[in-house]
C-alpha cells in the first residue's frame, strides 16, 4: 500500500471497513464505527481481504500482513502482547497485564489499576481480528467488552475453538452470524 486507502470486506460478522496506509493496515472497523472516508480512496485491498476470507473459512490461524498501528509506546506494547495469544486460546485481562513488564506502566500505578489500563488499551485496538483482542476475557471466563459487540466476540471465539480442534466451522456459522446484525 502506498497511499491511504480503504475497502469494505463483507464478513460473516457484517461489513468490515479495512483501512490501509503506507505502512500497512491501520484499522478495521465494525459496522457503524468507521470514520469519514474519502470515496476516491476506496479500492480493493486483495491481500487483507483474502486473508480475512481464509480466516473466516477456518483455513487461516495467523495473519501475515503489515500493520501500521499508531499509539503510545504502552499501547503498542499491549497490542504486541495480544499477537502472542495463540489461535483458539484466551487469556484474562489480569494475565495479560501481568505479562507486561512492570516498568512499562506509569510509576506508582497500583496492580489493580494496571489491569484496568491494559484492558482499556485492549479496547482501543485499531485492528480487531488481525490483532486478536477478542481472545482476552474476564478472570472468571466471562466475555467483557468488545468494540464489535459481545456477540461478535463470542462468534470469533467459537470459530477459533473449532479451528483449534481441527474442525471446520459449523456449516451454519456464517448465516447464523449475519443474523446477528
Amino acid at each position: 500500500m502506498i497511499a491511504p486507502c480503504w475497502t469494505i470486506y463483507e464478513s460473516p460478522l457484517g461489513p468490515l471497513t479495512v483501512i490501509g496506509g503506507p505502512g500497512g493496515i491501520r484499522s478495521i472497523c465494525f459496522p457503524g464505527r468507521s470514520p469519514r472516508l474519502d470515496q476516491s480512496a476506496r479500492r480493493p485491498l486483495a491481500e487483507p481481504t483474502d486473508q480475512l476470507e481464509q480466516y473466516f473459512a477456518g483455513e487461516r490461524r495467523a495473519f501475515e500482513l503489515q500493520l501500521d498501528l499508531h499509539g503510545t509506546s504502552f499501547q503498542r506494547l499491549v497490542w504486541a502482547q495480544l499477537l502472542q495469544i495463540p489461535y483458539g486460546s484466551t487469556v484474562s485481562y489480569g494475565e495479560l497485564a501481568g505479562q507486561i513488564e512492570p516498568s512499562a506502566y506509569p510509576d506508582g500505578l497500583e496492580p489493580y489499576r494496571r489491569v484496568r489500563l491494559a484492558a482499556a488499551t485492549v479496547g482501543r485496538t485499531p485492528t480487531p481480528i488481525l490483532v486478536p483482542c477478542h481472545r482476552v476475557i474476564g478472570a472468571d471466563g466471562s466475555l467483557t467488552g468488545y468494540g464489535g459487540g459481545l456477540q461478535r466476540k463470542q462468534a470469533l471465539l467459537d470459530l477459533e475453538s473449532h479451528g483449534a480442534a481441527d474442525q471446520p466451522p459449523e456449516p451454519s456459522w456464517a448465516p447464523r452470524q449475519l443474523g446477528l446484525l
